[in-house]
């Protein structure tokens, strides 16, 4: 009697083209990457969207990406509807990939009807990218990280 081991990665079998292409699709429709919104927000024809970072004053003093709009999670539903067009995307970031401050963002204006994304990476990501970000002290940029990015090039090759 034979024995056949499966390794981890197959012991559940990959899903079909057409379920994986629906699934990523799908993904891809609630996700952006730091380095798209970067490019979007540099763009000579704006973004199209509108960038909302969800965390707190603190947070926000510390550094925040350029041109973004502070809006607080806990402030959505107060304050929304005045700073916010409908028919205009928001995305939402806070920390990094540790903090869910994005989603709980992205969930309280998707049901107040706006249609939303998260950008994966958050401010973290922003600055270990070596995007600029705003201080209080004006704008600042770090050394981009070279485990996030290629550092020769501005783009990430995703």
């Amino acid at each position: 009697m034979t024995t056949t081991t499966v390794n981890p990665v197959l012991r559940v079998a990959p899903a079909s083209p057409s379920v994986a292409a629906a699934h990523f699709r799908a993904s891809l429709a609630l996700y952006t990457d730091v380095s798209d919104v970067a490019a979007a927000l540099a763009s000579g024809d704006g973004p199209g969207f509108v960038l909302v970072d969800s965390r707190s004053a603190q947070a926000w003093e510390q550094g925040h990406v350029p041109g973004a709009l502070h809006l607080p999670t806990e402030d959505i539903a107060e304050r929304a509807a005045d700073l916010l067009d409908p028919a205009v995307p928001v995305v939402t970031y806070c920390w990094g990939p540790g903090c869910d401050g994005a989603a709980r963002a992205a969930l309280a204006l998707a049901q107040l009807g706006y249609r939303v994304k998260e950008m994966l990476g958050g401010f973290e990501y922003w600055v270990r990218e070596g995007f600029a970000y705003g201080t209080p002290r004006g704008r600042e940029r770090r050394a981009a990280d070279p485990l996030t990015t290629v550092v020769e090039s501005e783009a990430c090759g995703c």
